[in-house]
């Protein structure tokens, strides 16, 4: 008999405890659903958003009828997104192909400009676009390329421009030396074409050493020969160099300005950088007028040098060009002058590296006047004597 009973305690025992642990099961299953739902369309799946916020790239995600969910500024400030839709059309027509057979897809677009104030060749992306979670979701990434394409567009020129450049006097020697071989019995001839010769090597050699120097400027490493550096001696060296040439078209250099003016620097660089100047006023100024180099502080941190010439001048619309490499005014009379067309993107480059910049006035008729600015390096500084006690035999005093 208690045998009996024990058994129905036993088996009634189990009977509860299979009850509860069913019960229990059943209590954390709903627990479950509750805490973690399936993610309705037409909205984000739990930590999408936050994994979107942290990306590099333009992110857009859009839902199973083409109703942009989230879009990030960039998406929008580039013109990939207005209001709640794709406004790329080749974007969309990705977005519908990855949403049918759901295949990762990639491409490069090009957006053009939004406004009259964007760049008028637009902006470069590459775009991937792959399905999100299972209720219609896509996402789009796109990598903002602009930068890369327009350095490489920068690099095409460059190569394209030595190219052409380096031609014309490679051209010139090689007939030059068939001709000299043809005229070898007529010594005036082989004199004369002997000359025209010199004249082409030195504009190959000019160009050449044109190409070093803004080589070695235009990169991001530091300048290693930084000095105290005086400018009464930078303005003297770079007169000295050009007056040859200034004295074949009887033109004036003149220097004036404040003396003892000092800055840290690269003294052939600038010294370079401001023969470029002065040359390039003698070639566009007529013969027997005058250039003048002055130095004179602007503040506690600035100095300045201005280069001031009476010569044709710059047209309005020519002068935020005159710094791109191989740009000319006049190609005409830069070729009869034998310039390179690397003059001034030097300068540009030399007085950037030097913590300054370059700016010019000009106009039509009346003369140009370049201006260096460089971070000044100490103060003391006294008047300059008139420009006809200058080491250059000028006779009136410095213009300003």
């Amino acid at each position: 008999m208690e045998v009996e009973i024990v058994a129905s305690l036993a088996g009634l025992a189990g009977l509860a405890i299979g009850l509860t642990t069913g019960f229990a099961v059943r209590v954390s299953e709903r627990a479950q659903r509750t805490r973690v739902p399936a993610a309705p369309a037409g909205t984000l799946p739990p930590g999408v958003a936050s994994v979107l916020s942290v990306l590099r790239s333009s992110a857009v995600v859009v839902d199973g009828e083409d109703r942009v969910l989230r879009a990030s500024s960039a998406a929008r400030a580039y013109g990939l997104v207005s209001g709640d839709r794709l406004v790329v059309d080749e974007v969309l027509a990705m977005t519908r192909l990855v949403r049918r057979d759901g295949e990762i897809r990639e491409t490069e677009i090009q957006v053009g400009p939004m406004s009259v104030r964007s760049r008028a060749d637009g902006r470069w992306f590459a775009v991937r676009v792959a399905p999100l979670g299972s209720h219609g979701l896509v996402l789009v990434l796109a990598e903002d390329l602009t930068d890369m394409h327009r350095t490489e567009a920068i690099r095409r020129d460059f190569v394209a421009n030595v190219s052409h450049e380096l031609k014309t006097p490679v051209g010139a020697l090689s007939l030059l030396a068939e001709t000299v071989e043809g005229a070898a019995d007529d010594p005036e001839a082989v004199r004369r074409f002997a000359g025209r010769m010199q004249y082409e090597s030195v504009r190959l050699n000019n160009l050449v050493q044109d190409l070093m120097t803004l080589s070695r400027v235009q990169g991001q490493e530091p300048l290693p020969d930084m000095k105290a550096v005086a400018l009464d001696d930078v303005m003297v060296e770079a007169l000295e160099r050009c007056q040859f040439k200034a004295s074949a078209k009887e033109i004036e250099l003149a220097s004036g300005g404040e003396e003892d003016l000092r800055v840290r620097a690269d003294q052939e660089l600038l010294v370079t950088a401001l023969r470029n100047l002065v040359d390039n006023a003698v070639a566009y100024s007529p013969e027997r007028t005058r250039v003048v180099v002055s130095a004179r502080r602007c503040d506690d941190r600035q100095v300045e040098i201005n280069v001031t010439d009476q010569g044709i001048g710059i047209p309005d619309t020519e002068i935020g060009r005159i710094f791109e490499r191989f740009y000319r005014v006049d190609p005409a009379r830069s070729r009869q002058t034998g310039g390179t067309g690397l003059g001034l993107a030097i300068v540009k480059h030399v007085t950037g590296k030097h913590g300054g910049d370059v700016t010019v006035w000009s106009k039509e008729g009346h003369g140009s006047t370049f201006t260096i600015r460089l971070p000044l390096l100490d103060a003391p500084s006294r008047p300059r004597p008139a420009a006809a006690e200058s080491p250059h035999n000028t006779a009136r005093e410095a213009e300003q």
